[in-house]
């Protein structure tokens, strides 16, 4: 079975039968039944047009649900015109389902799952387990999903920005499980590039690009992380930074610069360092200022610290960071970084073990109680 094969056909064959009369969600169950099929029978039998089977076997399962159901007189006239098998004509309703997937009524988390459910193809174990909860649980989100959005239609070109925060969120998941995220993210944010000419799309596939050029350094053989400044960049992907950087330049030239265009612009500066000790702190703080400037994060605010630490000393960051909330999760992590970096290592000690203590994953907290028991040992 070529997996990938049936998981880029999945949004033209949903897209099919939501223009045939289906809602998203009949349509969604029907097209799984027909997956189901096709794991069984194409090994044997595979099909001269895959999509044309899928959607022949698909509509059929959504008949026969139709027929179940206690509305089977309101939708009769859909049954009788069942359409004859055949080829499908062409068409990309991918764009169609971002914008079906990313609608505001739905949470950030069920947003999410929904795509990876419908875009993505995949299924609701290996998003489960991608998440860490159990099958049941995400069952329930995707269908509860699912009900909000039954019969939502669109004339008019969604929200771009909420469907880029929705695959931004699955790209900051990460990997575990069976599913990388990460890359199923470049995955989906290169179908909507190919869908839409727009420079936040590209900006966000870059800075996806380049962020995931770093991963096989992000790690030491023991699982622990490896800080940025420590990595070993003769195992960054060279070609996917090439590729980010490319993406990026081109979207910059378009003058309608946006925080995802931003964003990328620093990693393309870390990127292009030969080693830590050359990196341009100085433009760094200036994408950041313009990041602060286009979202008012307080997040930005914060990394911006650490820039300003590095351009201008440790003095300069810890006043800048001294306008941040301190309440944000990784403030105390910066703190410790600066105080250290300016000859206070018992305050940074104190500050590394109270960031620890806040870590919101195992390799993070892990990280950080080996630098307060660095610092601790040496005094």
């Amino acid at each position: 079975m070529d997996e990938v094969l049936l998981r880029s056909l999945i949004p033209g064959v949903i897209g099919v039968l939501v223009r045939r009369g289906a809602d998203f969600a009949a349509a969604e169950d029907a097209v799984q039944d027909a997956l189901v099929e096709a794991v069984r029978v194409w090994p044997d039998d595979p099909p001269r047009d895959p999509k044309g089977w899928l959607v022949t076997v698909a509509w059929r399962r959504f008949l026969d649900a139709t027929r179940a159901e206690a509305s089977r007189r309101r939708r009769e006239e859909a049954v009788e015109e069942e359409p004859a098998p055949g080829p499908v004509a062409g068409g990309d309703d991918t764009l169609h389902l971002y914008f079906l997937c990313a609608h505001p009524s739905l949470t950030p988390s069920s947003a999410v799952a929904l795509t990876l459910r419908a875009v993505g193809g995949l299924t609701t174990r290996q998003i489960a387990r991608a998440y860490l909860v159990p099958e049941a649980t995400m069952a329930q989100r995707i269908s509860r999903a699912k009900r909000t959005v039954s019969g939502v239609r669109f004339e008019r070109p969604g929200d771009v920005s909420t469907v880029l925060r929705v695959l931004y969120l699955v790209f900051n998941e990460g990997y575990s499980g069976d599913v990388d995220l990460a890359a199923e993210a470049i995955r989906l944010t290169r179908q909507l590039a190919a869908a839409i000419d727009h420079p936040e799309v590209a900006g966000l596939l870059a800075l996806m690009l380049l962020h995931h050029a770093r991963r096989a350094a992000r790690t030491a053989p023991d699982g622990s992380l490896v800080p940025l400044a420590e990595q070993d960049r003769g195992r960054w992907d060279t070609a996917a930074i090439a590729e980010g950087v490319r993406i990026l330049q081109a979207a910059l030239a378009r003058d309608r610069l946006g925080e995802y265009q931003a964003q990328a612009a620093v990693a393309a500066l870390h990127a292009d360092a030969p080693t830590a000790a050359e990196t341009d702190w100085v433009q760094i703080v200036e994408w950041y200022d313009e990041l602060a400037r286009l979202t008012q994060s307080p997040v930005v605010r914060l990394n911006r610290a650490v820039a300003v630490g590095e351009a201008d000393g440790p003095r300069a960051g810890l006043a800048a960071l001294a306008e941040v909330d301190g309440s944000l999760p990784r403030y105390a992590a910066v703190s410790a970084y600066l105080h250290e970096r300016d000859g206070d290592p018992e305050t940074a000690a104190r500050l590394y073990a109270e960031a620890a203590r806040k870590a919101q994953n195992a390799a993070e907290r892990d990280h950080l109680t080996r630098q307060a028991a660095r610092l601790n040992s040496r005094r």
